[in-house]
């Protein structure tokens, strides 16, 4: 019997190891299932066991036939519960969808079980997407294995925790303002938030259309680069996703997309051609994001990565960031009115929560909603419906639009300057659970750093580079041009390969 502590390795390995018949799927399967069952932390919604065992023989049947060459086959994956699974409960960690199991799969989904690898269960978050600490969602909040007593961070709570209490090698995540990121800096472990476009949201059930974006969560930068390689890819169900094909890493990382004059196509280092050094790499530090509001630890690691990216031979080049004042308010402008309108359809008539103590139809509507909908997203709703309405519409929403315009121009121009971007993640270190929840101002303020990226629908990679005071991972995230997703990864494997934050694990946690 296979035991979880020989796991130790990452996903690539594990897929190697299986290649290689150390492991078999099942086994692999099975160990991490077992984990999971230990779990401290609240990660899983929903657990697939008999339906991945199943996938994990025809995964191995495939695998021993040489039809799976994919560098992932046979690893298992834990995907994010507003990602469309057939079979398997989809809530939004929601009583609006409780009971809601879809009969499709969301693009990535089909993608993953192409590539060999076996779907185990759905992951805790937000209650749709809509929160900074996964503490909003209606079936308990997510523990953060570093301490248990805190928040992992949000909206994909779940997803970052779960990799970080070695319950599942790789998972998937959504990021609406930061959601990826987040997570992984308050969990200490790495992900990639993608060009908006490079891969499908079919079947990615919507928060904020013009701001969400599936990407992957892993405990380094290469496992989530193969990841990121398998889940990229031009979706004909998606019209938004403009990419031509699969990113491919190892070789030329620019991408080329069709009919989009806002994408620059240029020639890029790869990681073969940059290895241990970033000699003439440009990285801009906003010095205004170290100013004010963020924690001396958060501050001190952020720089002191600066400074090792300086000495592998990158230059470091402070600047002002522009629109900071702006870009948190019209940020959730536009992303409650983007809700406001994608949650009308939960109305307890179609599917999903209807209230058994309604007896006229308007009071179908309103009961449904009011029970089936928590706190935080009825604000949302509420904001979003507000800055809509007449009289309304051009003094806050316009306007908004018009912000996320410039915002969009000045990081044209920054790219211009630089190669790449670097800044905190978020201006603190995990927070206590609770905390927050009662001052939802000081909660979205911690999205700072990240919103901006979203309305620009640019490429970020969130790294860990410290501990503070308590024990607690600090992150960074590098930020590059619309799909120069090869740079960003490419520098941070550079980061990986001289530091060893991201090696370290939760006291707690024993694979």
């Amino acid at each position: 019997m296979l035991r979880i502590n020989e796991l130790d390795i990452d996903a690539l390995e594990l897929a190697s190891a299986i290649k290689d018949k150390k492991y078999s799927v099942a086994e692999v399967v099975s160990a991490y299932l077992d984990r999971i069952e230990k779990s401290k932390s609240c990660t899983f919604l929903a657990v697939s066991r008999e339906k991945a065992l199943a996938r994990a023989e025809i995964v191995q049947k495939k695998i021993d036939s040489g039809d799976l060459i994919s560098p992932l086959a046979g690893v298992p994956i834990a995907l994010k519960d507003n990602i469309s699974t057939a079979g398997i409960n989809t809530t939004c960690a929601s009583r609006m969808l409780e009971n809601y199991t879809p009969v499709f799969n969301a693009a990535v989904v089909d993608k993953l079980e192409s590539a060999g690898m076996i779907v185990v269960g759905k992951l805790n978050m937000d209650e749709f997407a809509m929160g900074g600490s996964s503490e909003t969602g209606a079936f308990g909040a997510v523990h953060n294995p570093w301490d248990y007593s805190r928040v992992a961070g949000g909206s994909s709570g779940g997803s970052a925790a779960a990799i970080a209490g070695g319950e599942i090698p790789l998972t998937l995540g959504s990021d609406t303002g930061g959601s990826i990121r987040q997570p992984c800096s308050f969990c200490g472990v790495t992900g990639i938030k993608p060009t908006y476009g490079a891969v499908s949201r079919y079947g990615l059930l919507a928060y904020a259309s013009s701001l969400d974006q599936i990407g992957p969560i892993g405990r380094n930068i290469d496992d989530c680069a193969a990841l990121l390689s398998i889940i990229s890819g031009p979706d004909e169900k998606d019209s938004t996703c403009i990419i031509k094909k699969p990113f491919s890493f190892s070789s030329v990382t620019a991408v080329d997309t069709e009919s989009n004059e806002h994408t620059k196509t240029k020639e890029t280092k790869t990681t073969k051609d940059i290895g241990e050094r970033l000699d003439g790499v440009r990285i801009g530090l906003p010095r205004n994001y170290f100013e004010t509001g963020i924690d001396d630890d958060v501050k001190q690691y952020v720089l002191s990565a600066a400074d090792e990216f300086r000495s592998s031979g990158a230059i470091i080049e402070e600047f002002e960031m522009p629109m900071m004042d702006y870009m948190i308010p019209a940020y959730y402008i536009i992303a409650a009115a983007e809700a406001s309108s994608n949650l009308s359809r939960y109305d307890g008539i179609k599917y999903g929560y209807r209230s058994e103590n309604a007896g006229a139809l308007s009071e179908v509507y309103r009961r449904s909603r009011n029970e089936g909908f928590g706190l935080e997203v009825k604000r949302r709703i509420m904001l979003g419906s507000f800055v809509l309405s007449s009289g309304y519409y051009d003094a806050y929403y316009k306007k908004a639009l018009q912000v996320r315009a410039l915002i969009k121009d000045a990081y044209n121009k920054l790219f211009e300057r630089f190669d790449m971007i670097l800044s905190p993640v978020a201006p603190t270190t995990a927070y206590k659970l609770g905390e927050n929840l009662d001052d939802p101002m000081k909660m979205y303020l911690g999205d700072i750093y990240t919103v901006s990226v979203n309305l620009a629908g640019l490429p970020a990679v969130s790294l860990p580079c410290g501990f503070d005071k308590n024990g607690l991972p600090v992150g960074l995230q590098l930020i590059g041009g619309a799909f120069c997703e090869g740079e960003l990864i490419a520098a941070a494997r550079v980061y990986q390969h001289r530091t060893d934050h991201h090696t370290r694990k939760p006291g707690g946690v024993t694979l």
